[in-house]
């Protein structure tokens, strides 16, 4: 008998995809569908979501082509109390969060992975692009980029403890999308062609400020726009409408052009002033998880990105006292954010990575 894999299944090609790889591996696979919210979650736009009905159908109908078991399992209670609530919380907070991450870590690698166990599962596998592999010399388990740098996932995985990792699979990390779709329509897979998901699932018109002040149960609170000598220049819309580096939107006519800079949730006021003053060369990262190394005894030399979309550069990574860690830039960064993902490179390989403070 072959090794089981319990797959999550979105709906999309990627997911359906791993799954005909994981079988001709000769993997026992159990596609598994993760329901997230209810309908009555979300508020309108609902129907554009990931996680509909729909999906499920699809990743059901491409469960019942290849010949495997599907399930699905309600997972809106924690997805709530963990993913939702740290959003809400974050921007209420005056921070800038990555439901993602904590999606990766609480949820599908947390929650969904322990199902996966406790059911006699040998693996979780997913539909994400990046690489599992463990290092001959240290024995340590390894996340790598995917082959496909335009799709590459490795950032929103940095949270990935060993023990995860050992229990991980990414049949798609060797791949590019053009050779998934090709696969996909070579076997007739119904989802060969369907449009990947880009918004956050549970805020699909992307209006994240209507979604938090609909959970939250209030209006985010208005205050002023400030300057940066506190000086007050006009009055905004709602604390969390706003984030670090922000320019349209602002309603104010002043030039030369300004952006937010921070915001005060003790007086809900939002500082502005130049772009040139969102540049900085050092940033510190709490609630670290380090992969490639067990933990930073002095200076290391990385490569490092603030956001999914930008490439990383050249830094130099120090741990602090508290398990903290400062990252120095070679050259200046713009708008790091508090409250995202800084994740730290070697090459191909993600050394770990953090939360933005400051």
């Amino acid at each position: 008998m072959g090794k089981s894999v319990f797959l999550g299944m979105s709906g999309g090609v990627d997911s359906s995809v791993s799954a005909l790889l994981l079988q001709q591996a000769g993997y026992e696979v159990s596609g598994v569908n993760l329901r997230l919210f209810h309908n009555e979650d979300l508020g309108e736009g609902r129907e554009k979501t990931c996680c509909s009905l729909a999906d499920a159908e699809d990743a059901r109908a491409v469960a019942a082509k290849l010949g495997f078991p599907f399930y699905v399992f309600d997972f809106s209670q924690i997805f709530r109390d963990t993913v939702i609530a740290d959003f809400v919380s974050e921007y209420e907070a005056g921070r800038t969060p990555n439901p993602c991450v904590v999606c990766n870590r609480s949820v599908k690698f947390g929650a969904l992975l322990q199902r996966a166990l406790a059911l006699h599962g040998d693996f979780l596998a997913t539909g994400h692009y990046a690489r599992v592999e463990q290092d001959g010399d240290t024995g340590r388990w390894l996340l790598k980029r995917g082959v496909d740098r335009s799709k590459d996932q490795s950032y929103f995985l940095y949270m990935l403890t060993q023990e995860q990792l050992s229990h991980t699979l990414f049949p798609l990390g060797g791949l590019h999308k053009t050779q998934v779709r090709e696969i996909a329509e070579q076997n007739g897979l119904v989802n060969a062609k369907k449009r990947d998901s880009q918004d956050i699932c549970f805020a699909p018109d992307g209006d994240y400020a209507a979604f938090i002040e609909r959970t939250a149960g209030h209006p985010s609170p208005a205050g002023n726009f400030v300057d940066e000598n506190g000086r007050v220049l006009g009055q905004h819309k709602g604390f969390v409408r706003y984030t670090r580096g922000q320019h349209k939107g602002l309603g104010l006519s002043i030039e030369p052009p300004l952006y937010v800079l921070d915001k005060d949730p003790a007086t809900g006021a939002i500082r502005l002033g130049p772009d040139a003053a969102l540049w900085t060369q050092t940033l510190t990262a709490e609630k670290i998880n380090w992969i490639s190394v067990p933990a930073l005894s002095g200076p290391l030399r990385v490569t490092a990105k603030t956001r999914y979309s930008q490439r990383e550069s050249a830094a130099t990574a120090e741990p602090l006292e508290d398990g903290a860690l400062r990252l120095t830039f070679d050259e200046p960064q713009r708008a790091v954010t508090p409250g995202q993902a800084v994740v730290l490179y070697d090459g191909e390989t993600v050394v770990g990575g953090g939360t933005i403070t400051k």
